[in-house]
This record gives C-alpha cells, structure tokens and sequence, in this order.
C-alpha cells in the first residue's frame, strides 16, 4: 500500500460512522454515502473505504477501483472478502472490541427487564471473543455463576469453558459468536431445531451477535408452538428484512443496534484512523476521546441503574411501532438504525444521591460494571 507524501486522500465513508470528519479529516477529503447501497462507482477513484457491517466489501464492489486501505469499524469481518483485499494487496483494518461495552450494555438491560432475579441466576456465553468476554468478566466480578462455549479457547484463557450442551441447560443464554459457514465449528444455524428444542422452555435467550447463528424459521415454530422461551434479538437473519411473526412473539426485539452508543461508534472511528497511522507511518493528528459526564444517577438497584442509563425496552416499543405500520420493512429497519439517537455507556454517568454513600454495597457493584 502506497500513498503520495502530502497527497490529500479520497475517502468514502459510510453515513452512519461516527466522527469520521474529526479522525480522518487530516488524511483527506471524505464523501458520505449509505452504507447498504454503497456500490463500485462510489469507490471507482477512493484510496480510502470505510465501511461498517452492512456493505459487503469484496471483488465485485472493489475490483477496478484505486482503494489501496478498508476500514471496518465493526468488530466482526464477517462481510469483508479479506482472502480478496490480501490479493489485490489492499490494506485492512477493524475494530475488535470497539463496542463491546454497548453490548453488554444491552445485555444487562435485557437481563433487568426480563429476569428480575437475574444475579442468582446462571448464565451461559456462547462465543467468548470480545464481547463475550467483557461480559463474563462483568457478570462474575458481580458474583454471577457464568459457563462459556467457545471451542477455540483453550482451559489458559482463564474462563470457565464447558460443553455446548452444559451451557444449554443455564437460566440465561447469551449468544457472541461471529457467524461461520467454514471450518470446524460453523456457526451458521448453531442453534437449529434440534437445539432450541433441547433449550430449557423458562430460560432466557438473547442473541446480540449474528442473526443467522439462531435459524429464525425454526425459532418462530417453536414459538408458534406455545412455548413459553424467551427471546431478544437484537440481529435477525436476513436483515433488513425482519419476520413480523417472529417479531410478534418475541420478548424484546432492537434492529441491530446493542453496539450502538457513541462511544462504541467513535471508538471503532479512532480505531481505524490509529491502524491507518501505523500502516502508513503519517504524522496527521488523531483525537483521542474521552468519557464525558452526561447525567448524575440515583436508583434502589443495579438493575435500576442500568436501566436509568439505557432501557432496551424503549427501543423495542420504537421497533414495533414502526414495523407495524411499515410499508417497506427493510427500509424502515435501516432509518431505525440511521435515526438511532444518542446513547451513553455506563462510563458516561455518575453516582449520585444515596447511590455514592449510604448504598456502598451497591456502589461498588455498579463500579464494577463502569459507572463512576
């Protein structure tokens, strides 16, 4: 990968991405298009593509083109062809982790709306990378009894690692995976008839990781059948194209939004112009963001101060009202996303009132998962 000294560099970006101008203005001029219908005369003469998870990046978007550096600001890659970009001699680069907090952010939102008594119960990770290791750690440094599967950990990871079927039986089952066709454990349609049919019927399973890994088709059949599963979904197979009946009996559903805070977006952002630094040893300035104070809070509970700072349940109640009255229901599920307001990680808020001294217990638990 080659650039001019000095040269002010083309740069496509998705709209969605957040401070691009502030990370990558130094770099060059930046043009905004919409991540979904992005297409190669977009790119014909960009140097640099940044992209998030719903741009397939590949040869027929790329060859022809004069990109020579593709930026994901995703943590999973499962829409870039890098066999292709290594090919061609394109330069990559992600966000592994970037959002990682948001999700479990999510999680724990879901977990205080549906399971009340969420603490004393068990919980199972499937796919222990990033996100599914930040929530491990968040769940046991709170004392929560949490079994991993994750077959590409080895026992020196330092989780508590079992069998699919173990984790089958927890209380609360949280699905990480990045979605695989290929390999030694695809996770394409992991959790298939037979499997969500082994679930235990009162436990809780939320899916923030790929739609694809829970086959949508099965998972509404076993639901029309009258069991009493719960399910969140946050990513659906074949978005944006979501099915109304599955949305009809879910627990809670989102439009692919639980790493959508804007820390977790301008953190990806960074990433990208950081690896971009390092990969062509410029000097151009990147800012460097940090957490700032958006509200003080007070609540009873932890699962109160968790919703004090995101409540899943609204942008449930926003997704199903639009749907509903829908016309285009892949449309509308990208202008959710597009449309997303402003949404803080715990970092962003701080103890108030009786939460900062006469509740020390639950002080130290909401530390633990980054308030201040």
């Amino acid at each position: 990968m080659t650039f001019l000294v000095g040269a002010r560099l083309k740069i496509v970006a998705d709209q969605n991405m957040l401070m691009v101008d502030q990370f990558f203005g130094g770099f060059g001029t930046i043009t905004y298009v919409p991540g979904r219908s992005l297409c190669a005369a977009d790119i014909a003469d960009a140097d640099i593509l940044l992209v998030r998870s719903v741009t397939q990046v590949n040869q027929a978007l790329l060859e022809g083109s004069s990109v020579s550096f593709v930026g994901s600001a995703t943590i999973g890659t499962d829409h870039i062809d890098q066999d292709y970009l290594a090919q061609q001699g394109i330069a990559f680069a992600y966000a592994p982790g970037c959002n990682a907090d948001a999700v479990v952010q999510y999680d724990l939102s879901v977990l205080s709306r549906l399971q009340p008594n969420w603490q004393q119960s068990s919980v199972g990770i499937v796919g222990c990378g990033n996100v599914g290791g930040r929530l491990y750690k968040a769940l046991t440094n709170l004392g929560v009894s949490c079994t991993v599967y994750d077959p590409f950990l080895s026992a020196e990871s330092g989780f508590n690692l079992t069998d699919f079927d173990t984790v089958l039986g927890s209380d609360i089952i949280c699905v990480h995976t990045p979605l695989t066709t290929t390999g030694s454990h695809p996770t394409e349609h992991l959790f298939n008839a037979e499997v969500l049919a082994r679930l235990n019927p009162e436990s809780l399973l939320i899916n923030a990781g790929r739609g694809a890994v829970i086959d949508n088709a099965a998972l509404l059949q076993l639901l029309e059948s009258g069991s009493p599963l719960r399910v969140a979904l946050d990513v659906w197979e074949g978005e944006p194209t979501v099915s109304l009946p599955l949305l009809s009996l879910v627990s809670l559903a989102t439009p692919h939004i639980a790493g959508y805070s804007v820390e977790g977006k301008a953190r990806g952002t960074e990433m990208l112009a950081e690896a971009f630094k390092r990969l062509t040893d410029t000097d151009a300035e990147v800012l460097t963001r940090q957490p700032e104070t958006v509200s003080r809070l007070t609540a009873g509970t932890l699962s109160d101060l968790i919703l004090a700072s995101y409540d899943v349940a609204e942008d449930d109640l926003k997704m199903r009202e639009a749907l509903s009255t829908s016309s285009d229901i892949a449309l509308t599920f990208d202008l959710l996303r597009k449309q997303y307001p402003e949404r803080h990680e715990f970092s962003c808020y701080q103890l108030s009132g009786s939460v900062a001294g006469a509740q020390p217990e639950l002080r130290d638990q909401a530390i633990k998962l980054g308030f201040r």
